[in-house]
């Protein structure tokens, strides 16, 4: 069972509702929507859905995008957030979703769930397409933390050497910190002490130096270690050149009969690169660090990104990773 903050993001009810109730039809997954109860009792019956697909927690408070996060969790203890956290907290819920503040999904991982053992900080740990692996690559920190220390790295490095193993099955994540060159002499004092300490036999990882900006989607990393602010903007850059990618493909297939025949012909083709570099494929991305499972969705997600982010959520639930993770984060002090 997990929990769906109904009231976060930007098209919440509706789409967060759309997205539990597909999950719940097509996969099997079962969701508590927490939030509103009138305005989700409207969204189930809009979609004709039956009295008992979907069972409802009343909230009387939502954490807006615009506040500060640990306040208003703090203040807001009958927001949709706040009431996921202390569901899961209860055991009534395996792990919650939230598209709403993704701050305030952090400071919830903070203050209610409890930082793992050793954790200095909780950061997110999502995936990017690759050319090479698994077909995906870990991207850690992507937003959480904006300033970071060179312990805070290197915990993230090898927290995002664990989600590789566990998610992604490889058995030797080859693991990247992200610099302007990929010689050692590049990048910041930060970047390099990094990198210093991963190199380190005995950090018993597979460090393959510097990681470019050319190099993110290349296969040639399967973990990519930055700090919060330069994580953002790179995912929302490469979210960003997908979605421009797409709009000059059309206007090209448009222009020419040609080239629409081909595209036509390469449909099948076409949908599954699309599948491939869509993030809400995804779904959404989870905290790392932190005892429980909360997973953060992008705020504009659709009914389909909600309903891959419980599947995704699911599955993280299932790998148990709290152990290897607080290991992961007491072996990074021991490297500085």
């Amino acid at each position: 069972m997990l929990a769906l903050d109904a009231m976060g993001g930007d098209f919440a009810p509706s789409v967060t509702v759309e997205g539990a109730l597909r999950a719940r039809r097509e996969r099997g997954i079962e969701a508590i929507l927490v939030g509103d109860e009138p305005r989700l009792k409207a969204e189930l019956k809009r979609l004709d859905a039956g009295p008992t697909e979907l069972r409802i927690q009343h909230a009387s408070q939502v954490v807006e995008m615009a506040e500060h996060p640990g306040q208003a969790l703090r203040k807001k203890k009958d927001s949709s957030l706040r009431v996921c956290f202390d569901l899961c907290k209860a055991g009534q819920a395996d792990g919650l979703v939230s598209a709403g503040n993704s701050g305030a999904v952090l400071a919830g991982g903070l203050f209610v769930f409890g930082r793992l053992d050793g954790v200095d900080r909780a950061c997110i740990g999502g995936t990017l397409p690759s050319l090479g692996g698994a077909g995906r690559a870990v991207l850690v920190d992507m937003g959480a933390n904006v300033e970071c220390t060179p312990l805070q790295l290197v915990q993230f490095a090898l927290m995002g050497e664990v989600m590789a193993r566990h998610v992604l099955h490889l058995q030797r994540p080859r693991i990247g910190v992200v610099a302007n060159g990929e010689e050692d002499g590049k990048g910041t004092d930060l970047t390099r002490a990094v990198a210093t300490a991963l190199r380190r036999p005995e950090a018993g990882i597979q460090f393959s130096g510097y990681c470019e900006g050319k190099d993110v989607f290349s296969g040639d990393f399967d973990v990519i270690v930055t700090d919060g602010f330069t994580g953002n903007v790179l995912l929302k850059t490469a979210e960003g050149a997908v979605w421009a990618f797409a709009q000059l493909l059309k206007q090209q297939i448009k222009a020419s009969a040609v080239a629409t025949a081909g595209a036509l012909l390469m449909r099948s083709a076409l949908e599954q690169v699309k599948r491939k570099v869509d993030h809400e494929e995804v779904g959404a991305a989870p905290l790392l660090g932190v005892q429980g499972t909360a997973l953060v969705a992008h705020g504009r997600s659709s009914a389909r990104a909600i309903e891959n982010a419980l599947a995704s959520a699911q599955e993280f639930a299932g790998f148990k990773m709290e152990a290897d993770l607080a290991k992961a984060a007491l072996k990074a002090a021991t490297l500085l």
